[in-house]
């Protein structure tokens, strides 16, 4: 029992010191989707207008542009991971809206919809949102530059929680 006890502390040791990876790789996955997405929809926006048209989008044009935008922007700025809690917002609603236009037909019961790759993104998303970028950021720096953390606040005499 004392070997699987020094196991566990080991393996958990080794998770510790790797946690800056899982948020850098969603990340720099996302931020790569996202801009590529937007930067070739921006250079395509009559063919996206026509296709938000024949979803029945309101205001085809503008919302070609918005969309296009904040893929382009709000996935550079999750990328380098500058504002990337309020970067993933946007795309979230991106997502949200895609799923129930393009996607609505492609929906008969809850499989489908979470076999959707958009389902796949706002999971990511909302984690980023809601975990933010990690260590290896743009929004980490600006922190320490200010003297700030992104830590949560524990009174003093409350210690961290041990793992399980």
């Amino acid at each position: 029992m004392d070997a699987l006890l020094r196991m566990r502390r080991s393996l958990l040791s080794v998770a510790d010191r790797l946690s800056w990876l899982p948020p850098t790789l969603a990340r720099v996955a996302i931020g790569v989707v996202f801009a590529g997405s937007g930067w070739g929809k921006l250079h395509n926006l009559d063919k996206i207008t026509s296709f938000f048209a024949d979803l029945g989008i309101p205001a085809p044009g503008f919302n070609a542009v918005l969309a296009s935008s904040a893929e382009l922007i709000c996935g550079v700025l999750i990328l380098v991971g500058l504002l990337t809690r309020l970067a993933s917002i946007p795309l979230i609603v991106v997502m949200v809206v895609a799923i129930l236009t393009a996607k609505r037909g492609d929906i008969g019961g809850l499989s489908d919809l979470l076999g959707f790759v958009e389902t796949l993104y706002i999971v990511l998303l909302a984690w980023l949102a809601t975990a933010g970028p990690g260590p290896l950021s743009l929004d980490r720096l600006a922190l320490r530059a200010l003297g700030a953390t992104d830590e949560p606040h524990r009174p003093s005499s409350q210690a961290a929680p041990a793992h399980n």
